[in-house]
C-alpha cells in the first residue's frame, strides 16, 4: 500500500445525526462567556467561533495531534492514520503526550459521528482530514470545527499554515507562531550549513514499486523540506502526473527519467523494499543508483517526513541531512538507522 494513503468520507446526512447530537448535547454544552472571550477562526468553509479555550479537543485528521501536543494541548482523542504507535503518537512526539491517555479513533470509511459525539468535544480540529462541505456540518452539529486552511487541499495542506491555524483555534496564536518560526529557522541554518544542496536536483519516492510504477513526488506535493534545504525538484517527472493533488506515477519503462535527479530519497520502510527495488533491472541502470547517490529512509524517518508537522519536521533534519551530505560527497547510498531515542 503505497504512503499516504486518502481515506474516505462517510457520505451521512444530516437527519441521521438527529439522534446522536441529541444524545451527546448535553454533555457538550459550554457555559456562557463573554464576547472577549470568544475565539474566531477562518478556514476553508467559514469563521468558527469557539467559546473560550477549549478544553476537550478531539483531533480527526491524519497528523494534527502533533500541532496540539506541540502547543501543550492534550486531545481527548486522537486519529490513527498508520503506524499502529500507541495513542497514535510517534516517537518523535511522545515526550510531548506525557501522561496523556486520549482515545484512539479510525476513519477508514469516513468519520464516526457517533463516537466523535459521544466525546463532548468542545473543539474538533481536522485541518488534514479531508473534511468537505457535507461533512463539516455534520461535524459542525456535534462542536465548533475547524476546518484545512482557506485555499488549502483537504489533506496535507502547508504545515505552517495548519499549525497556525490550530493555534489560533486553541488560543495559542503566538505560540503556534513561535513554534513555526523556530523550525523554519533550523531548515534555513540547515541549508546554510550544506551549500552543496544548493540547486540539486532530487526526488523523493515511495518505498518500492506499485503496479509497475515507481510514485514520486512532484515539485510543491510535500516536498518542501528538500526544498526548504536547497533542493531542486526535476520538472521531467510533472509529465506523469494526472492530477495536481497526486503523486507522479512513473512506468518501469520509463524509470530513466529519474537520472535527471542526482539524488534519490526512497521511502523504504524495512529491508524487503529495497531488495524489492533492486530485482528490476531498469531500476540497477539508473546513474543516480550506478552512483551510490541515493537514501533509503527505513520506517521512522519515512513516517516523519510524510506527516510533515511541527513535530516531525526536526526529527527529518536530525536525520536525513547527513544522510544527504554523505550521500553528496560520495559516501552513499546510505541506509538511515533507526535510533534508540528520538527527540
Amino acid at each position: 500500500m503505497s504512503r499516504p494513503s486518502t481515506p474516505r468520507l462517510l457520505a451521512g446526512s444530516a437527519t441521521a445525526l438527529i439522534a446522536i447530537l441529541t444524545t451527546g448535547a448535553a454533555a457538550a454544552t459550554t457555559p456562557p462567556v463573554t464576547d472577549a472571550d470568544v475565539l474566531r477562526v477562518e478556514h476553508e468553509f467559514g469563521v468558527t467561533e469557539i467559546d473560550g479555550v477549549p478544553k476537550r479537543v478531539v483531533s480527526i485528521g491524519l497528523t494534527e495531534q502533533d500541532a496540539l501536543l506541540a502547543l501543550g494541548v492534550e486531545p481527548v482523542a486522537v486519529t490513527e492514520w498508520y503506524g499502529g504507535f500507541d495513542y497514535a503518537t510517534w516517537p518523535w512526539a511522545i515526550d510531548e503526550l506525557g501522561g496523556a491517555e486520549p482515545e484512539v479513533l479510525t476513519a477508514p470509511d469516513g468519520f464516526d459521528y457517533e463516537r466523535i459525539a459521544s466525546l463532548a468535544p468542545d473543539l474538533i480540529i481536522g485541518t488534514n482530514a479531508g473534511i468537505d462541505e457535507e461533512s463539516y456540518a455534520l461535524l459542525s452539529a456535534i462542536a465548533p470545527t475547524v476546518a484545512q486552511p482557506s485555499g488549502s487541499p483537504p489533506y496535507f495542506g502547508p504545515w505552517d499554515d495548519q499549525t497556525l491555524l490550530i493555534g489560533a483555534a486553541v488560543g495559542q496564536p503566538d505560540e503556534a507562531r513561535q513554534l513555526v518560526d523556530e523550525v523554519r529557522g533550523r531548515f534555513a541554518d540547515a541549508a546554510a550549513a550544506h551549500p552543496e544542496f544548493s540547486d540539486v536536483p532530487a526526488v523523493f519516492l515511495q518505498n518500492a514499486f506499485y503496479d509497475g510504477n515507481a510514485i514520486a513526488y512532484q515539485d510543491g506535493l510535500s516536498t518542501a523540506f528538500l526544498t526548504d534545504l536547497g533542493f531542486v525538484i526535476p520538472s521531467e517527472i510533472d509529465e506523469f502526473v494526472e492530477d495536481t493533488a497526486a503523486q507522479a506515477f512513473i512506468p518501469l519503462e520509463q524509470l530513466s527519467v529519474l537520472d535527471a535527479a542526482e539524488v534519490l530519497i526512497w521511502a523504504t520502510e524495512n529491508d524487503g523494499d529495497r531488495a524489492a527495488l533492486e530485482e528490476e533491472p531498469v531500476y540497477l541502470g539508473l546513474q543516480p543508483v550506478r552512483e551510490g547517490r541515493q537514501v533509503f529512509t527505513g520506517g521512522l524517518l519515512s513516517g516523519a517526513i510524510y506527516f510533515t508537522s511541527v513535530l516531525s519536521l526536526p526529527y527529518v533534519l536530525e536525520t536525513l541531512v547527513p544522510a544527504l551530505a554523505d550521500t553528496l560527497a560520495g559516501d552513499g547510498p546510505v541506509t538511515v538507522e533507526v535510533p534508540t531515542t528520538v527527540g
